[in-house]
């Protein structure tokens, strides 16, 4: 597919320094170098510039902010031969924080840390990522992730004995049994499927009023990709699909997937949705779509940039997608 890597979260190369994770000696003399720098999170949201260009803001490893980190520093990679880690801080606690203001569809409150000028803040990622370079999407993407599985992984899925950070942040060990746990992606399916001049849109309970957005769903164990398409699309909307193929892959760190994005052709047009899975869905053709795309649909609100969805519509619309 044309320029596949311009989706968010894309990748933009980043040497991830993967040979140097089981060498704790390296490890130490990488943390402490001078030219070392912390990309630093809060319950998952990266700390940024609010000043444009924004951009993820790059501490260095003794700032004081980092005084409130909740574990060891995670090796991110090399920017430039600079080692680059992240850090998570959610020990602090903000004086003014408003618990219901967390954890939204687009989560717009913004943390100040006291330490900090006011034009750094912690902001939620999916809020700004459209706003990040892809080298800095990719760090903060990957901060995200790993947290977001360390978070859920402290104890040993074989044993349920405590298990303790290895490898630079990119493995979990028990002391116990011996068991290592690696990180791990939730491969989903995410299809552009077509019917002559129209695509098939569909929208979840409590999506925000108007929001569709393509079919989606989980590959699940012993399955192939086209086969996930063609099972989700008939559960979720009833509508059969025959040929399948991949256009483009997206990281989405909310909290641990990797977007598969494919097309299909449906070989039927009658939708019957699952009203367990979604909670509307619809044929739109590609003027309707246009209008949709400029804003100007009087029912449905455009794809969320940032998101694959987004990324493949806007293609179909150019006729992109080779």
């Amino acid at each position: 597919m044309k320029n596949a890597e311009q989706v968010t979260f894309g990748g933009s190369g980043l040497d991830r320094a993967g040979e140097v994770r089981g060498d704790a000696q390296a490890l130490a003399a990488m943390a402490a170098d001078p030219t070392a720098r912390a990309i630093v999170f809060w319950r998952g949201k990266p700390l940024m510039s609010t000043e444009r260009p924004a951009g993820l803001i790059r501490l260095a490893m003794d700032h004081a902010v980092l005084r409130d980190a909740v574990s060891a520093p995670i090796l991110l990679g090399r920017e430039e031969g600079g080692p680059t880690f992240a850090v998570d801080v959610s020990a602090w606690t903000p004086a003014d924080l408003d618990e219901s203001s967390l954890g939204g569809f687009l989560d717009p409150s913004e943390q100040r840390h006291p330490a900090l000028p006011d034009w750094m803040v912690f902001a939620e990622l999916r809020r700004v990522m459209t706003w990040l370079s892809p080298r800095d999407a990719e760090l903060a993407a990957s901060g995200r992730a790993i947290f977001g599985w360390h978070d859920i992984h402290r104890f040993c899925a074989r044993c349920g004995d405590k298990t303790e950070m290895t490898q630079g942040g990119w493995q979990r060990s028990c002391g116990s049994c011996g068991a290592s746990h690696f990180p791990r992606t939730d491969p989903v399916v995410i299809m552009l499927i077509t019917h002559e001049n129209s695509v098939l849109v569909g929208r979840s309970p409590g999506w925000p009023k108007g929001m569709y957005s393509l079919l989606a769903g989980f590959v699940e164990p012993g399955e192939t990709l086209e086969a996930a398409v063609r099972r989700e699309v008939f559960e979720e909307a009833g509508v059969r699909v025959g040929e399948v193929g991949y256009l483009a892959s997206q990281p989405w760190p909310f909290p641990a997937s990797l977007m598969f994005g494919c097309w299909g052709h449906a070989t039927t047009r009658e939708i019957t949705i699952d009203p367990t899975e979604i909670e509307d869905a619809r044929w739109i053709s590609r003027e309707e779509m246009m209008e949709i795309s400029q804003g100007h649909h009087p029912e449905v609100l455009p794809a969320r940039k940032g998101a694959i969805a987004h990324f493949l519509i806007e293609r179909w619309l150019q006729d992109t997608l080779d």
